[in-house]
C-alpha cells in the first residue's frame, strides 16, 4: 500500500496509508476544533476550585475579569468583549449584582445603554483570587505560554473574519476533517 507522508495534527511529520486520508475515516484527535473544545473544558475543570471559593463560575469570573480591565462598559460592549449575546450576558450579570459585585444602571446620556460597574465588593474580588492562575499548570515555559495564547487568538480572529467575508463553507483547502 502506498505511504504518504503528512503533517499530523501536533504539526510533526507522520507516515500514513493513503486510506487513512480518506475523509470517511477521519479520527477524533485529528480535528483542531476538538483539541480546542476540550481544552476549553479542561481549563474550566483546572479553574473550578480556585472560582468556587469565591462563589463564582467561569464566565462570571471573565465578566468580572473584563470589569477589571474597563470598568463602567456598556452591557452591549461587554458582550462584544465576552463573545456573548444579550440573552446569555444579562443573567450572569443580574446575578453578579445579586452578589453585590457590581451594579447595572441605565446611562443618563442615552437610556438605551446599560451601564455595568464594579461594586468595591467586585474590585476586591482581585486580592481574594491572588497571583492564582493556571500558567504553571498548563506546563508551558514562560516563553510558550504567550505564543499559543497569541496563535489561538489569531486562529479566533481568522475565523471570526471568515464568517464575515465568506459562506459558511469549509474551503477545500481544508486539512482538518469537518
Amino acid at each position: 500500500m502506498k505511504t504518504t507522508k503528512t503533517a499530523a495534527a501536533d504539526g510533526k511529520s507522520s507516515e500514513s496509508k493513503a486510506s487513512d486520508l480518506k475523509p470517511s475515516n477521519p479520527k477524533l484527535a485529528d480535528f483542531l476544533c476538538f483539541a480546542i473544545y476540550s481544552t476549553n473544558l479542561a481549563y474550566g475543570r483546572a479553574y473550578k476550585p480556585i472560582l468556587d471559593e469565591l462563589g463564582l463560575t467561569y464566565t462570571q469570573y471573565i465578566a468580572i475579569v473584563a470589569l477589571w480591565e474597563q470598568d463602567g462598559q456598556t452591557v452591549s460592549g461587554l458582550g462584544e468583549k465576552l463573545f456573548l449575546e444579550s440573552n446569555t450576558l444579562t443573567p450572569i450579570l443580574k446575578k453578579l449584582e445579586t452578589m453585590g459585585y457590581l451594579r447595572r444602571q441605565r446611562d443618563p446620556t442615552d437610556e438605551r445603554q446599560v451601564l455595568v460597574s464594579l461594586t468595591d465588593s467586585g474590585r476586591g474580588l482581585r486580592e481574594k483570587l491572588g497571583a492564582r492562575n493556571l500558567v504553571k499548570a498548563s506546563g508551558l515555559s514562560p516563553e510558550e505560554f504567550p505564543k499559543l495564547q497569541k496563535a489561538v487568538v489569531t486562529l479566533r480572529n481568522n475565523l471570526m473574519k471568515s464568517m464575515q467575508d465568506a459562506p459558511a463553507s469549509p474551503s477545500p483547502d481544508a486539512k482538518e476533517p469537518a
